[in-house]
């Protein structure tokens, strides 16, 4: 697998958390497979190879097909909502990237849910609260919220919320990789056809897999 190809993984890791984001807060469940291959990233801190943070490519499918209908011709498969989230985590990773204190913390409280998820399960609701948790005392202090649109009803439902934070922060995790594999948003849009052939690949290998 070459760079492009990794760093279009993980973009697509990035568009996964902003749909499961969108996906949460207007229909309040996403599935539990989705979530947990989230939460799995997150704690993937020293990997040997992009593979390692997702599982598999077929585990980043909904992250793939978003990046093609966001980024792809067919302005009609767009969904505002997702590319503001996807442009605020890119935003959001520089500003994390400039505060080590928070990295510090970042990474000692990914370590702390780690050993909680061990102990119960990746999506056990405990474990999910933490990582929210996490996500307030961290990424919402950077000076740019992530303001999720959405049913309130869901966006006010604890367990929900939580969730939010959770694959938001997953989605930091993504941008973070994307960028130490040399992305840039200027990128995305000088380089947006190659990101769409590149991600279409990946889909059509494994819906032959």
């Amino acid at each position: 697998m070459d760079n492009f190809e990794s760093r279009t993984l993980a973009l697509a890791g990035v568009f996964r958390a902003a749909a499961l984001a969108d996906t949460l807060a207007n229909h309040g469940s996403i599935e539990e497979a989705e979530l947990g291959s989230s939460i799995e990233s997150i704690f993937m801190t020293d990997p040997e190879s992009v593979i390692e943070v997702y599982g598999s490519v077929k585990k980043l499918h909904t992250g793939l097909t978003t990046l093609v209908q966001q980024l792809g011709k067919d302005s009609r498969s767009r969904n505002i909502d997702i590319a503001r989230y996807v442009v605020s985590m890119l935003f959001l990773e520089r500003q994390l990237n400039k505060n080590t204190s928070m990295l510090d913390t970042l990474a000692s409280g990914i370590e702390v849910a780690e050993k909680q998820a061990e102990h119960f399960s990746l999506t056990h609701e405990n474990v999910i609260a933490n990582l929210a948790d996490l996500y307030t005392r961290t990424i919402s202090q950077l000076g740019h919220r992530i303001m999720v649109n959405g049913e309130q009803h869901y966006l006010t439902t604890t367990a929900i919320s939580n969730k939010i934070r959770t694959v938001l922060l997953a989605g930091i995790r993504s941008a973070v990789l994307w960028q130490q594999l040399g992305g840039r948003r200027w990128h995305i849009l000088l380089q947006r056809r190659r990101y769409v052939e590149t991600a279409q690949n990946f889909i059509n290998h494994c819906e032959l897999d």
